[in-house]
């Protein structure tokens, strides 16, 4: 019956995105780790000269704090480098960034989105190593050492720190939703470095070699996902490194954070399109194996799937279907329900830890359809509205 083959089809693309994916990721690395021969990580002990770039667009909020977060990165003094761009800013953050000595600062009046912003900055920069981080992403102070290192293998390209955000107990719904999401990407990205490369670093703190670094298309809406993608289907591994981390706060409310997950989407969406052979295995059987389990069925089939397994599992148990599709439909209607009622609660759902993941995974589903939609529209500007945090960490 073809309703019996959509439900499974659905359950079985779904499975493996969201558990499947990473209980083999898993199986893999350890089978790796058994059989696989650890290589030395041999070159200079020197560490390398790096320039910390910031794209700062109306951040006269956090700007301040930022500055003082990246001078207490602790790095060999003389070697570490920064580099602020405030293109476009109409409050008092290129005012603050003119005042601090110590620092290039690069403004125009325009604002022509971050990836010009990017693409003009690294024309100033004149260090092996560059680190990308946001104005609003605080850095731990040993971060640049337990990255640098990693450039000693002539094979990395890229090193990509871990995204924390920290929601605590008076942060929302969506912040606890927001951090527990995050956690479980945490995990998938350290696996995917371990067996391979990591497919899309996070532009809170990303570091690369400078010489790699190719002009942007200024259209381009998510950068740092463009970059590392970029990087792996021309041939370098990007590594994964949990010890070096950026803190940052959660989206304010579940407007904002849908706000942003639909720019994601639509910009995620055009760079599949733009990085398309990436899709064949051939020469990159592993990267694209890597590539359409973590990003591309999550960002494809994966919202289309819940609907249909919910359809089809409707008609299954209205026709008379075996109990296990019953069991399948209330367990379905149970989960539905928990993320109607986080909706419904509003920020008092906060207390109620069970509708947390319910809540924001339907949510993020929801929030990429929309963006796809924008995406065949045309709709996303390549200068984005920027989303509204929790007030402090």
């Amino acid at each position: 019956m073809v309703t019996t083959f959509v439900f499974w089809i659905s359950f079985g693309i779904l499975y493996y995105s969201y558990i499947g994916y990473g209980l083999l990721l898993f199986l893999l690395v350890k089978a790796k780790q058994l059989f696989g021969k650890k290589q030395a990580i041999a070159g200079d002990v020197e560490w390398p000269e790096i320039t910390l770039v910031v794209a700062a667009f109306n951040e006269e909020d956090c700007i301040g704090e930022k500055l003082t977060n990246s001078f207490a990165l602790q790095y060999p003094a003389g070697k570490l480098r920064f580099i602020f761009i405030s293109d476009g800013s109409t409050d008092r953050t290129a005012a603050i960034l003119d005042a601090q000595p110590g620092i290039t600062h690069l403004h125009n009046r325009e604002r022509a989105g971050k990836t010009a912003a990017l693409n003009r900055a690294m024309a100033a920069v004149q260090t092996p190593l560059v680190v990308f981080s946001d104005a609003n992403a605080l850095l731990d102070p040993a971060s640049l050492q337990w990255m640098a290192p990693h450039f000693r293998d002539p094979k990395v390209g890229a090193v990509s720190g871990e995204k924390k955000v920290n929601a605590g107990r008076n942060s929302s719904t969506t912040g606890r939703g927001e951090g527990l999401y995050w956690k479980y990407e945490s995990t998938l990205k350290k696996w995917d470095s371990d067996l391979n490369t990591v497919v899309g670093a996070a532009g809170e703190l990303f570091a690369i070699r400078t010489p790699l670094y190719e002009p942007l298309p200024e259209d381009l809406l998510l950068d740092d996902f463009f970059i590392s993608l970029n990087l792996c289907k021309r041939g370098w591994r990007v590594v994964y490194e949990p010890r070096a981390f950026s803190i940052e706060l959660p989206s304010a409310s579940i407007q904002e954070e849908r706000k942003r997950k639909q720019r994601i989407s639509a910009g995620g969406f055009q760079a599949m399109v733009r990085l398309w052979p990436l899709l064949i295995p051939i020469p990159h059987p592993v990267l694209s194996f890597q590539y359409v389990s973590h990003r591309v069925l999550r960002w494809t089939l994966c919202p289309a799937c819940l609907i249909a397994l919910l359809i089809s599992n409707i008609l299954l148990v209205e026709w008379g279907a075996k109990p296990l599709y019953q069991w399948f439909l209330a367990g379905q209607v149970l989960f539905y329900g928990l993320a109607l009622l986080g909706a419904l609660l509003g920020e008092k759902g906060r207390k109620y830890p069970l509708v947390q993941f319910p809540y924001y995974f339907v949510t993020v589903n929801v929030s990429v359809i929309q963006g796809f939609m924008r995406y065949l529209r045309g709709g996303q500007s390549v200068n984005w509205e920027k989303s509204t945090r929790e007030k402090s960490i």
